[in-house]
């Protein structure tokens, strides 16, 4: 998360400082040196987007051999537990607890970052104009690996649960006013999936935009809502699925007679009922089912669903989603339905883990 370990307090007593490392830096004064601490954010890639692009420091020079703890900059990576429950009680240990927040919720940082970096790159392969079947099967595999992703992070609140809510309490008022709320790298990602402004719940009243104050922050937020969201290139994706023009097969005309032939068949069954009251009932259930279907057919209702915001995808990506889906057993849509199932699938699991996380 982007700040709550910015409040460190530098020791008094200078024969018991630690030597002078880029984390004992943080404090000018007993205050937040905040150019020390939003280098070390930007080298260990914590609380960036993958868009920020950090330059890369104390790698191995041409001269000096490749290993595994200076590949990793390790020293960096280890070295960014900085306890602030130690920080601001020089009498006694640090929360032993603390340790175990801080890894959780770095970790998920690392991981929004890869989130980022695939979402990023399947923007790119579904916003061409056509997409050769080499790259369907790229889309897919990285989908799937955001979906992993998503469950790991979902079965990682499980190890934070092992913390009472006792535990955190010995260490939640050296965090305050912090909050998981001011998770750049995550708003970054509900932007380029797809989330509106409209769609948002007010924090303490006011846009989530207020939580971060910086201008690169900003920026980045800005850019995420300028640029074309994975439901965008999508939409525009599935506008496009072979099949729906008037000249060829025609799925939609062939759809909408199945579905008038459907509704007539519940709606004799329903009036030859005997019992008047089990028929009234039946010839309830058809008028809602009707209703539901007219809401797919009708270009015009449609729109107006839209316009509340009841659904978010334009008429012709819908019919080409409904073909893919229906026609999922022909080879040549076997590649787009595990793209639609597997959005479904990380919708479902963004849902989870804010559940479980809040």
């Amino acid at each position: 998360m982007t700040c709550p370990y910015a409040r460190f307090v530098e020791p008094e007593d200078e024969t018991t400082s630690p030597p002078t490392t880029a984390t004992s830096k943080l404090t000018i004064n007993g205050s937040v040196n905040n150019d020390a601490l939003a280098e070390i954010l930007s080298l260990t890639g914590y609380g960036t987007s993958s868009s920020a692009k950090p330059e890369l420091k104390r790698l191995p020079s041409s001269d000096e051999l490749v290993t595994y703890g200076n590949y990793l900059q390790l020293n960096l990576l280890l070295n960014s537990q900085v306890l602030l429950s130690a920080q601001n009680d020089q009498n006694k240990n640090p929360v032993h607890d603390e340790h175990l927040f801080m890894i959780i919720h770095q970790t998920f940082e690392l991981w929004f970052k890869q989130i980022i970096w695939e979402i990023d790159s399947l923007r790119d392969i579904f916003g061409d104009d056509s997409i050769d079947e080499s790259y369907m099967f790229v889309s897919i595999n990285r989908l799937q690996r955001c979906v992993q992703i998503w469950r790991l992070l979902c079965d990682q609140i499980i190890i934070l649960e092992t913390m009472t809510p006792l535990d955190f309490m010995e260490f939640r008022s050296y965090l305050s006013p912090a909050s998981g709320f001011q998770s750049l790298q995550f708003r970054l990602i509900e932007n380029k999936l797809g989330l509106t402004e409209k769609s948002r719940v007010l924090y303490n009243q006011s846009s989530y935009k207020n939580a971060f104050p910086s201008a690169h922050e900003q920026k980045e937020l800005t850019n995420s809502l300028e640029e074309a969201t994975l439901l965008m290139v999508i939409e525009r994706w599935l506008e496009r699925t072979p099949g729906l023009e008037d000249t060829s097969f025609n799925f939609w005309e062939r759809y909408k007679r199945s579905v008038v032939q459907y509704i007539d068949y519940l709606q004799s069954n329903a009036e030859d009922e005997p019992n008047p009251t089990a028929r009234e009932a039946a010839l309830d259930d058809v008028k809602k089912t009707a209703d539901t279907f007219r809401s797919f057919i009708d270009e015009k209702f449609h729109q107006q669903l839209l316009a509340r915001s009841e659904r978010r995808m334009s008429h012709k990506a819908l019919q080409g989603a409904l073909m893919i889906m229906l026609y999922r057993e022909q080879p040549r849509f076997q590649g787009p339905y595990q793209v639609l199932s597997l959005l479904m699938d990380l919708d479902a699991l963004i849902t989870k883990w804010r559940c479980k996380f809040n």
